[in-house]
């Protein structure tokens, strides 16, 4: 039982030791404001909630997105413009922090 107790302790320390906390910063280089922006975890099926909430991403403008407790910095980022044009950007290391958000990545 002990041992059983130790096991799980030691990967609830692993786990922690490994987990990815940080950040991306989301640069608008569209030339449109963008309105939804969505940040999910590679592992993810589904986007997770608008992480603008009530506000706007305008253009020139940027935004920084916590993220915290994942198991890799491999994230999805799916934005949606003032036009309802969406861009997509799959598998990105957000290790480095900081991603410019493009016309090349309009679907």
């Amino acid at each position: 039982m002990k041992k059983a107790l130790l096991v799980l302790v030691l990967l609830g320390l692993a786990t922690a030791l490994f987990a990815f906390d940080g950040y991306v910063t989301v640069y608008n280089r569209t030339g449109y404001d963008v309105y939804y922006l969505y940040v999910s975890h590679e592992s993810s099926d589904n986007w997770e909630d608008d992480v603008l909430g009530s506000e706007i991403l305008e253009a020139g403008d940027s935004f920084t997105v916590n993220l915290k407790g994942f198991s890799s910095p491999i994230f999805d980022i799916k934005a949606v413009d003032e036009d309802g044009d969406e861009y997509y950007f799959w598998n990105l290391d957000v290790e480095y922090n900081d991603f410019s958000l493009t016309l090349d990545y309009l679907d």
